[in-house]
């Protein structure tokens, strides 16, 4: 059984390679088989033909035949719900290991009729989504998939299928676009602060130094400070000379370093530590920068930066 489901797959995969998309649904590409509806339709009108032949009753035959013609129009209206169709991929949000990925899904209607009761599902499984979509319009539709590791998660295929209007068949296609969501690492839990060797004991850049930029305050002199730096107003009221402080525009700016994580971490451990410390500085509105194996990202604040650095740690 399972060889022959094998089969079964590849042939699919023959049927639908995978394509950036937009694709359009062709006559040759729709299959369709009738429902368990569609199945005991056909046996009672089996039985009424069979009734209608034992008794030579000519009304009996005209129903019977009537209700097949009904079947067979119901037939062709599924079948023709969704030749021309065009599906295209719109795109997918970045999310984390673990959480649920979303695909978005666009259905275009090129046709002046409109396209009813279409689904929209991973292959074998239940649909996810329902649209109705008018004549000359389209419709977006989500289709969720769970994540299980960081990096890029290919849209798997898909079927797009109807049973409108009467659930006597069971019409559909399948799917692949050229569609991935990016999975960012997992983030570790709180309570590990960062930590920068040479920066400060929470990992932030000094705060205050002797410097060209703005004023901050004094501090008492000690052996090697310049002498430019001294305050020499304050000389008259104080014998003890003092020194000027000015703050640069460094003073919140956090490195998030891949070197200062403990030796006995894994790449997978030290991933998501710096992950959970790029939301937390995020949150925090400080700037941070990004240092890894190969690579490094400068300081900056806001959500394209905060996606940056999330990327270099899902693709790292």
């Amino acid at each position: 059984m399972s060889r022959l489901r094998r089969r079964f797959q590849n042939w699919i995969a023959t049927r639908t390679p995978r394509v950036p998309g937009p694709w359009t649904i062709g006559r040759r590409r729709v299959y369709i088989v009738p429902t368990r509806y569609g199945y005991g339709y056909g046996l009672l009108l089996f039985v009424m033909l069979l009734g209608a032949m034992n008794y030579s009753n000519s009304m009996a035959f005209a129903l019977t035949f009537l209700l097949a013609g009904i079947g067979l129009l119901a037939m062709h209206y599924t079948h023709g719900n969704l030749v021309n169709l065009s599906i295209a991929a719109q795109g997918s949000e970045p999310a984390f290991a673990g959480d649920t990925a979303q695909f978005s899904i666009r259905l275009d209607n090129p046709s002046r009729s409109p396209r009813h009761a279409l689904t929209i599902a991973w292959q074998d499984q239940a649909p996810l989504a329902y649209a109705d979509v008018s004549a000359d319009s389209s419709a977006t539709l989500s289709l969720a998939l769970a994540s299980t590791k960081r990096g890029w998660l290919p849209a798997p295929r898909f079927a797009v299928a109807t049973e409108f209007p009467l659930g006597l068949f069971h019409a559909w296609t399948w799917v692949e676009l050229d569609l991935a969501c990016l999975i960012y690492p997992k983030p570790a839990a709180e309570g590990t602060a960062p930590q920068t060797s040479g920066h400060g004991d929470d990992g932030r850049w000094a705060t205050q130094r002797p410097g060209p930029d703005e004023f901050s305050g004094l501090r008492s002199y000690q052996a090697g400070d310049a002498l430019r730096s001294i305050h020499w107003k304050s000389l008259a009221r104080n014998p003890q000379p003092l020194v000027k402080l000015f703050s640069d525009n460094q003073a919140d700016e956090l490195w998030l370093d891949w070197q200062t994580l403990p030796a006995s971490w894994g790449p997978e451990q030290r991933l998501a530590q710096l992950c959970r410390w790029v939301l937390d500085a995020d949150a925090a509105q400080r700037q941070y920068g990004l240092r890894l194996p190969g690579g490094s990202v400068s300081p900056a604040l806001g959500a394209q930066h905060r996606h940056t650095c999330l990327a270099a740690l899902a693709l790292h």
